[in-house]
């Protein structure tokens, strides 16, 4: 397997540190739009010959087509954020390789009733394409990170295995992580943090379809595992709601992230300024007027996560609540995969969020590499069967825990 690697970030470097351990595939292409970040993701693994960098950017679709084949590369693994989906995405069906994402391609809110009915979904351009990914037997496959992707396995593995019948299937994230010396440091890339909190959270019931609800909905305490404790969550707009029903039967599907409510109030104050939104603004600059997005510039004020793993402690856990019914008797379980930050740097010098991210999409390619996982179109992780990836994130030192409620 050839890999093009698009994005050299937190998640892309934990990638290649990760993947550097397996030998499924004979080459990975690390890519960036700043070629010193790929080369420096590639000039940490010394001695690889497998390893190359390259400079390209992801929103030119052309470029990223050419790259791929120059390499030869059989798959596009995009660790960009959200705004690149759709490039990278056509960019691999251009050169007839195979795609993998952990994050959608956006959504839209409903013009009129943004807080009651959908508008454009996460995923939905994707998965108006997807008859002509079959039709060519080529792979997309989309939402492989850890939420969505890990918490999609949980999902299927809970109706493959654990129940006979689903009533609701919860993804529920929360963690204890601190930041020392700063107040407000998100863990993860606040572009995409700001896009996901602020849009109406997705909930999918029977009957009634996906709708929308006012964000921050439907709060609720969770106790979550191995120390975490109970943590407030919120309904979020995220994939899983969008993926899970397409192919695990449940009544109900939701989204609900441990935020804690400091952050909660921080992001409604970025929104009632405007900061979250991302058509530029015109603003004075020492050479004339400047047109800059609102969203880039809290951003840019924020630290890279990637550099927090020194001062961050503490636990992150991403997991799928289950209720249902196995063999007539009620059931609730809480499956769930818990990294510890202290663990994560020693072992790969990864702050925690980063390297949960980053570890499923390198599990899938093992899959697909070696046959265990196959299939054509666009495609979530449920759409395959989940012992497989559940029993090779354990060999890779990072076993999943399941806790009966």
């Amino acid at each position: 397997m050839r890999v093009l690697l698009v994005g050299a970030g937190g998640v892309g470097t934990a990638i290649t540190r990760i993947a550097a351990r397996r030998t499924f595939f004979g080459a990975m292409v690390v890519a960036d739009h700043d070629p010193a970040r790929a080369e420096a993701a590639v000039a940490a693994l010394p001695g690889d010959a497998r390893f190359t960098a390259e400079a390209v950017d992801a929103g030119d679709e052309a470029a990223v087509t050419a790259l791929l084949r120059r390499h030869r590369c059989d798959i596009l693994l995009n660790a960009t954020d959200p705004r690149f989906v759709m490039p990278l995405f056509q960019a691999a069906r251009a050169a007839g390789a195979g795609y993998v994402d952990m994050a959608m391609s956006l959504s839209r809110p409903h013009e009129s009733r943004p807080y009651d009915e959908c508008g454009v979904k996460l995923g939905d351009e994707q998965f108006a394409r997807a008859a002509d990914w079959e039709k060519e037997g080529a792979l997309a496959l989309v939402g492989m990170g850890v939420e969505p992707g890990l918490s999609d396995v949980f999902a299927r593995h809970a109706a493959d295995e654990l129940f006979d019948d689903i009533e609701e299937i919860g993804i529920r994230d929360g963690a204890n992580l601190t930041v020392e010396g700063h107040d407000f440091a998100p863990s993860f890339n606040i572009w995409t943090t700001i896009e996901e909190c602020l849009n109406p959270p997705v909930v999918y019931e029977e009957g009634r379809g996906w709708f929308t609800t006012a964000p921050f909905s439907e709060p609720e305490v969770f106790d979550f595992p191995e120390g975490i404790g109970e943590v407030e969550c919120v309904n979020v707009e995220h994939e899983e709601v969008l993926l899970v029903p397409r192919w695990v039967d449940a009544r109900r599907v939701t989204f609900k992230y441990g935020l804690g409510r400091e952050f909660i109030e921080t992001l409604r104050t970025l929104s009632l300024l405007g900061l979250d939104r991302t058509a530029p603004v015109t603003v004075p600059g020492p050479d004339g007027p400047v047109a800059v997005s609102p969203r880039d510039v809290v951003a840019a004020c924020l630290p890279d996560p990637a550099t927090l793993g020194e001062r961050m402690r503490g636990k992150t856990c991403a997991g799928t609540w289950v209720r249902g019914t196995k063999d007539g008797a009620p059931r609730e379980v809480y499956l769930y995969h818990v990294v510890d930050n202290q663990w994560s740097m020693a072992e790969y010098g990864c702050q925690a969020v980063v390297w949960q991210t980053a570890v499923n999409p390198v599990v899938a390619l093992e899959l697909l590499a070696g046959g265990s996982w196959s299939g054509a179109g666009v495609l979530g992780p449920e759409a395959f069967p989940a012992r497989p990836f559940l029993d090779l994130l354990t060999e890779y030192g990072s076993p999943w825990g399941m806790r009966e409620q």
